[in-house]
């Protein structure tokens, strides 16, 4: 029988492949995902309201009924003002700084119905998880 020897070469690229496996394994474990999430100013009930209504500069009056901004990766630009958003969306209040800074939204002022981001979802990090977040009725 004939004892072969690895070359340094080969060890060099099979260390180099099971330091890639590793990282790539370590990748996949975190869950992370891109993914683009659409946004709209609505009520309640996830009809759409012109997006002035969402910018946090504006003041309420006392019983005046407060809009949300609305997030799902379902959203597309194009719902228009008293059309219903579909039903697996989520929620936060339009003046919640802290959730419009997850999503990578201007911390104050007016977002535009329709708004697209991208964001990273998944143990890695990204959606914002309020008590306040409700799926819109359908």
């Amino acid at each position: 029988m004939m004892n072969r020897r690895m070359s340094s070469r080969s060890v060099s690229l099979t260390s180099t492949f099971l330091l890639l496996a590793a990282g790539g394994a370590a990748a996949c474990d975190r869950g992370s995902e891109t993914q683009q999430q659409g946004f709209y100013c609505a009520d309640a009930n996830g009809v759409v309201v012109d997006e002035d209504n969402c910018d946090d500069n504006r003041h309420y009056g006392a019983g005046a009924i407060l809009p949300f901004i609305w997030y799902s990766s379902l959203y597309r630009p194009g719902y228009a003002v008293g059309q219903r958003l579909p039903t697996g969306g989520q929620r936060f209040a339009y003046n919640d700084r802290a959730a419009r800074q997850k999503f990578g939204l201007p911390a104050t002022g007016k977002i535009g119905n329709g708004t697209i981001k991208t964001s990273v979802i998944g143990k890695g990090g990204g959606g914002a998880k309020n008590s306040g977040s409700k799926k819109s009725g359908g």
